[in-house]
């Protein structure tokens, strides 16, 4: 799933994004995955991860053939609902600051950008939310 949701930012950024190259088996066993269905077919996933102080969203991924369809959206809701009942104060993420859509997204849902980083081969941008 994040494979194909993200491999068309291969050329953009000129490297692996990092939910291309996440290992799930460690994440299911030590996080929190979600998935969302349509019928049989698993359409977008979702990864948070709980801090002391925040929920990072390490990942929203949506299938390429399901996208524009509000699944992102229900994603990004259900890790606010998490956030709010545990609770914690924030919700943070970070994503390449060359994917400029998914930037773009997360700033129309509310999220601000608060800095940026270079983080080996990748410039990110830090976001968050406040409850």
């Amino acid at each position: 799933m994040a494979h194909r949701a993200f491999e068309h930012y291969v050329p953009v950024m000129n490297a692996i994004p990092v939910p291309m190259s996440a290992d799930y088996s460690a994440m299911i066993r030590e996080h929190e995955v979600w998935v969302l269905r349509d019928g049989h077919t698993i359409v977008a996933s979702l990864v948070l991860i709980w801090r002391s102080d925040h929920l990072l969203l390490e990942s929203v991924a949506v299938d390429p053939g399901s996208q524009g369809s509000g699944y992102g959206r229900k994603m990004l809701d259900w890790a606010l609902k998490r956030a709010r009942e545990a609770p914690v104060p924030e919700i943070r993420l970070y994503t390449n600051i060359l994917m400029v859509e998914n930037r773009d997204w997360y700033l129309r849902a509310g999220f601000v950008e608060t800095h940026e980083e270079q983080r080996g081969d990748k410039h990110i941008v830090h976001m968050s939310y406040r409850l």
